[in-house]
């Protein structure tokens, strides 16, 4: 039995008691039903999930060819690959794609995923999983196969991205290895993005297993902008004793704490060691090329179309595909610097 199950205007008017008239009448007319049978249906309408498609004028069962996607920015390059290559694989299917996004806000991502249920996509691609269980209900109520990119999530829901925690996990023990022992981190907001936490989860975790302490290892979350990351790793380089290698949630915070690091007369990895997360097209032409880690952006977005499309087709289909990720060393990890004071 499939997962998603579409409410239809006949199961709308079962629940109120009503014809099926009158369920479009409170849709489309509110004014003509009297009060008692309008509350009743509407009732219906909230509890069961039920969204008109194009005013009320599709029935449920209706395909659009369209999915939606919902993204947290449309300002971060992280995305980009991703998404092309999610359309690129939707157009072999005759799919047309609408993009929306949240700003990291759960409330402006429950009004996004209304609207698309309002214009009747066939499918919906959220990124990650961290959102509050009342949005997740009202989609599955409404009958919209969806999955998550960008991480892997529960056993009850499809995913296709890949282990945030892991990832940084192996950076982190690289850097470790490189002799670092005064680590510090530039993570995302972590406050509703799982991929954030996960990433400061995986560098807090293996560097205790090292024996550093969590409170050794001062932690500044910041927004995913050069100017925020210059910031924090202007606050971290106060610290004393200063840390010797910062690593960050992004290859955005990270170019901007490179930045920051040539106003402060530092060399880098002389006097610190950088790394950052994402491999975008920028970590390949600082000066000096970043260390990070490469996330397979186009693997991922082909693999979550392809798996979207069996969803919407009602066939059988695994509930994550994990796309691995690999350590791009460059030239911003080196070895901790001298310590002539000891």
């Amino acid at each position: 039995m499939s997962d998603f199950a579409k409410p239809t205007l006949d199961d709308v008017a079962r629940a109120a008691g009503v014809s099926t008239a009158t369920v479009s009448r409170c849709l489309n007319a509110p004014d003509r039903v009297i009060a008692p049978t309008r509350e009743r249906v509407m009732k219906a309408v909230e509890a069961l999930g039920y969204t008109p498609d194009f005013g009320g004028r599709a029935l449920a069962s209706r395909r659009t060819n369209t999915v939606g996607a919902i993204i947290p920015t449309m300002d971060n390059a992280i995305f980009a690959r991703g998404l092309q290559s999610f359309q690129e694989a939707l157009s072999k299917f005759g799919k047309t794609l609408l993009v929306a996004s949240s700003g990291y806000s759960p409330a402006r991502e429950r009004e996004q995923m209304e609207v698309m249920a309002g214009r009747g996509v066939d499918g919906m691609l959220l990124i990650g999983s961290a959102r509050p269980d009342s949005s997740v209900d009202f989609l599955r109520r409404r009958g919209i196969p969806f999955l998550g990119a960008w991480n892997l999530g529960d056993a009850e829901g499809y995913f296709v991205g890949f282990d945030n925690h892991a990832a940084a996990a192996e950076l982190t023990q690289m850097v470790l290895d490189k002799g670092h022992r005064r680590l510090a981190m530039i993570a995302g907001i972590s406050q509703m993005n799982d991929r954030a936490a996960d990433r400061m989860e995986g560098v807090r975790a293996t560097a205790e297993r090292a024996g550093i302490a969590r409170a050794q290892l001062p932690v500044i979350e910041a927004a995913y902008t050069f100017d925020d990351g210059a910031r924090a790793f202007g606050e971290l380089m106060a610290l004393s004793p200063r840390p010797t290698a910062v690593m960050c949630g992004n290859d955005v915070l990270a170019v901007g704490a490179m930045q920051k690091a040539r106003e402060l007369g530092l060399g880098v990895p002389e006097d610190v060691s950088i790394t950052g997360f994402d491999d975008i097209d920028l970590a390949s032409v600082v000066a000096p090329k970043l260390t990070t880690i490469r996330v397979p952006h186009r693997r991922m977005g082909e693999a979550a179309a392809e798996m979207l499309i069996k969803l919407i087709n009602k066939q059988p289909v695994e509930r994550q595909i994990e796309i691995p990720t690999a350590i791009v060393e460059r030239d911003t990890l080196g070895p901790p610097p001298v310590d002539h004071s000891a």
